[in-house]
């Protein structure tokens, strides 16, 4: 169930209208502001400050790190490598003769499959040309 409250309405409206007039015056200020005239404040003359000069900064020289040599490698002697014969010699096989006078036995014949009608695909209705049409309205 809604109810309406006048308290409720008239707490936001209060808020705008006191916001809207906080405004106001704050433009009214600002004018003043522009308009008046600020005297002019002398500055104080401060006397330079100057930072002495920083010494400089010496740093001792240190010796360079000196590499100890490295152990010369020794001296691996060389392997002989035994030599292969460039074209080994292969025993020559015989070829080997297929006797003519052994028949080749033939593959048995498979039974005659009876041949099926290939199937026709459905024919597509054709529309009337004049499609009737129903009347709403009563004779």
């Amino acid at each position: 169930m809604a109810s309406f409250s006048l308290p409720s309405v008239m707490l936001p409206l209060l808020l705008i209208t006191l916001s809207s007039m906080s405004y106001n015056i704050d433009l009214v200020d600002a004018r003043h502001l522009l308009e008046a005239a600020v005297p002019e404040i002398p500055k104080p003359g401060l006397p330079k400050f100057e930072l002495p000069p920083l010494p400089k900064l010496e740093l001792p020289q240190i010796p360079k790190p000196e590499l100890p040599e490295l152990p010369k490698k020794p001296k691996v002697p060389e392997i002989l490598m035994p030599e292969l014969p460039k074209n080994p010699e292969l025993p020559e096989i015989p070829k080997l003769e297929v006797p003519k006078g052994l028949e080749v036995p033939e593959l048995p014949s498979f039974p005659h499959l009876p041949e099926l009608p290939k199937p026709t695909s459905p024919a597509i209705p054709s529309l009337p040309k004049e499609i009737p049409t129903h009347s709403t309205s009563n004779p």
